[in-house]
């Protein structure tokens, strides 16, 4: 399944595939190189760490060239009162009597140790396009479903999530 993404995140992707290329992989190359310099590779622990290093940031180069390959572009506009992509939401748990205040972000910057939820979950599917005072039923599977109440949507954009790193 292609994934989505906003502008933001295409931006990002390009942003960190550049600097993997233009500064960490001549760096590491470099690394590389030093390392094989130190005599009997069969014992040498640097050159097995930095063939490593080098391979890791390759492995991550091309999985970021292929994620924008097959990316389909979304919209992260939204109606001024309603709950839309990159907009952190307060919402009231009626089953725990709690309130929570989340992100709803792309899956490629989901955290829920962040609080950043995918507009993908169902709690993200629920709330997306809503306004304050609705309440809406998040739908977890066909047998279970809770509901919440949105108390607030903050549109200010930090632009500090990160891409996940896999």
């Amino acid at each position: 399944m292609a994934e989505q993404l906003t502008e933001e995140d295409i931006r990002k992707i390009e942003d960190e595939i550049n600097e993997r290329k233009s500064v960490i992989r001549p760096k590491l190359i470099a690394d590389v190189k030093e390392a094989r310099e130190q005599g009997d590779l069969s014992e040498n622990f640097e050159y097995y760490a930095a063939k490593k290093a080098k391979n890791e940031n390759e492995g991550r180069i091309r999985y970021l060239e292929r994620m924008l390959k097959g990316a389909v572009v979304i919209s992260d506009a939204s109606k001024e009162d309603e709950v839309g992509l990159n907009n952190t939401v307060t919402l009231y748990f009626e089953e725990d009597d709690e309130e929570m205040s989340l992100k709803i972000v792309t899956s490629i910057r989901s955290d829920s140790l962040e609080n950043r939820v995918s507009h993908e979950s169902p709690i993200g599917k629920a709330v997306l396009g809503h306004k304050v005072g609705d309440r809406v039923e998040v739908r977890v599977n066909p047998e279970y479903s809770y509901h919440v109440i949105i108390r607030s949507i903050d549109k200010t954009t930090t632009g500090d999530d990160e891409i996940q790193k896999f």
